[in-house]
């Protein structure tokens, strides 16, 4: 037992310890959100990598309350030790189990780097053993490094706008009260940018396809998604035009090779391009957190679109309740609504004078925040935050 009282440490956008009951809330409260369905004919079988966070997540939450889905899902999370909590992706997993448990779901978490050999072999056993092949496989994995596989080399992505230097505002908080700062980032080198494809580009993604059909998993019909953006043309210097771009962009030419190489009449594979979102990865990208800020004051809450809101779109796409909603490019596109023409004129007209528009409406940058510590755990509605918890939770399956 390690009862504690535990207030957050946090400094910027950097918070070291996580709740673990404000974590388990903040799953219950997406659990709740999604509509549930009844699930009809044969549960399908899927595979989520990056399972603990974000859009990974919501789709395996999404898929679990409306589809019934049994599977395996894939996270790399640290576990509690005597100076540290656990992870909130660790909570959060031990939430995610004990609501499919719940639901009369079968899921199987495993805690293990996704980019190694070995948890490929891991995973690919325990499909074979109890699921079976593959109906869907997600790849929702946001990471600062990986380890190739072939050489033993580590590569680390960097986030960094290409060919010039990018000077931006951003969204800064000092003691929870926003504030608009400068961002100025030198433009990337050929090695940092070629870093960024190894470690978010596709390369992976194909890596897991490919074992999968060569231990025979893949299921007839088989479909694999991995999770993209675009954006507005606000972010796009360090984003669609900077070093993450470059590895989307690799990511959306995977989906083509796969499609016409090893999935050839065996299957499909898309890019999903999702809609701007208050992720653990997102916070990192320098002037997102202002652009989704003001987003969210052009939208408000009935316009906004959450993670879980896309994710039940996504798997009725995927199951084919509703025809893909593909571009020119192929990808499926969830973003809509924050392209909306009308919304980016508005969007633009405040990113003018940023401070101005926070002053006018601090609402967006007040909800930002906390989103952001919700990610944490932490300011979730309902928590007693003054009472100890038990941040010693046990990863599903391990008692």
């Amino acid at each position: 037992m390690s009862i504690q009282q535990i207030t957050p440490k946090q400094r910027g956008y950097l918070i070291v310890n996580s709740h673990p009951a404000g974590s388990e809330a903040t799953v219950d409260r997406q659990w709740r959100r999604i509509e549930p369905a009844a699930a009809t004919g044969r549960a399908p079988v899927v595979l989520v990598l990056g399972a603990s966070a974000g859009y990974g997540q919501a789709i395996l939450l999404a898929g679990l309350r409306r589809h019934g889905v049994r599977g395996i899902g894939v996270a790399y999370e640290g576990a509690a030790t005597e100076r540290r909590t656990a992870t909130a992706g660790w909570y959060r997993t031990a939430a995610t189990s004990a609501l499919a448990e719940g639901s009369g779901g079968d899921v199987t978490f495993v805690n293990a780097d996704a980019y190694a050999d070995a948890t490929r072999a891991e995973v690919l056993k325990l499909l074979a053993e109890r699921y079976g092949p593959v109906d869907h496989l997600v790849y929702s994995l946001a990471s600062p490094r990986r380890t190739d596989p072939a050489t033993g080399e580590v590569h680390h992505s960097v986030i960094k706008p290409i060919g010039s230097p990018y000077t931006s505002p951003s969204l800064l908080f000092d003691d929870g009260a926003p504030q608009v700062g400068t961002v100025d980032l030198a433009p990337a080198d050929e090695a940092e940018r070629a870093a960024t494809v190894k470690v978010m580009g596709g390369e992976d993604w194909g890596l897991w396809v490919r074992a999968l059909a060569e231990a025979d998993l893949l299921s007839p019909g088989f479909t694999t998604v991995a999770l993209s953006y675009v954006g507005s043309e606000i972010t796009a210097p360090v984003y669609r035009q900077g070093t993450i771009g470059a590895a989307k962009e690799h990511l959306e030419a995977t989906a083509r090779e796969l499609q016409t190489g090893v999935l050839a009449d065996r299957g499909r594979a898309f890019t999903v391009v999702a809609g701007a979102a208050v992720t653990q990865a997102s916070t990192a990208i320098p002037s997102i957190a202002l652009y989704t800020s003001l987003l969210r004051n052009v939208l408000g809450e009935d316009g906004w679109r959450t993670t879980d809101d896309q994710a039940v779109d996504l798997w009725e796409q995927l199951t084919g309740a509703k025809e893909p909603a593909l571009d020119d490019r192929g990808r499926i596109r969830l973003d809509g609504w924050e392209l909306d023409p009308a919304v980016q004129d508005r969007v633009r007209e405040l990113w003018a004078d940023p401070e101005a528009a926070l002053a006018a409406d601090p609402a967006g940058a007040a909800w930002f925040y906390n989103q952001f510590r919700q990610l944490y755990g932490w300011d979730v509605p309902g928590v007693d935050y003054t009472v100890g918890v038990e941040t010693a939770v046990p990863w599903p399956g391990q008692r």
